[in-house]
């Protein structure tokens, strides 16, 4: 979404409210797409003493695979949005955003903020249990059902206290 800002440029005070939805479904991470639903961006951008400022957030469900147990759940993720906008620069700087034209790409900062914001690790609950490496049960469910296996370090001791 480009948003024309030269109707605030140079009226202090001013803003352009935004919200629209980006398709992100086609996204994927890791072998999963979970971003299902749009994202949802909202915002405005305003003029604060001839200082051009967008402030938003970019929030969406997300569906995840715990990397613990492997159980399915959703999560909401939510990212601001703070971008300093400007028409030239004097010398570099990342951290501001130059406009082509009067515009600027709403939808691209957006995207680009939301993509770089993904986890690479997904927990259904940060006391998440998970699975176990002998059984396969799901620990956070139901207890392990391996027999537990004696240190044969302590094998000569086990005899000993079974033959009496």
């Amino acid at each position: 979404m480009r948003l024309n800002l030269q109707q605030i440029m140079h009226v202090p005070g001013a803003s352009i409210p935004f919200a629209f939805q980006l398709d992100l479904s086609q996204e994927a991470f890791f072998g999963e797409y979970p971003i299902s639903r749009p994202v949802t961006v909202t915002g405005h951008v305003k003029n604060v003493a001839d200082v051009l400022m967008l402030e938003g957030e970019a929030k969406s469900l997300l569906d995840y695979t715990c990397d613990r147990c492997m159980c399915r759940f959703s999560r909401e993720k939510a990212v601001s949005l703070r971008f300093l906008l400007a028409e030239t620069l004097e010398g570099e700087d990342d951290d501001i955003v130059l406009l082509d034209q009067g515009e600027v790409d709403v939808g691209e900062l957006a995207y680009t903020a939301f993509i770089l914001d993904m986890d690479t690790k997904h927990l259904c609950s940060e006391d998440c249990k998970g699975l176990c490496p002998g059984c396969g049960v799901n620990l956070n469910q139901a207890p392990c059902r391996c027999k537990k296996q004696a240190d044969p370090r302590w094998a000569a001791l086990e005899q000993l206290l079974n033959k009496n």
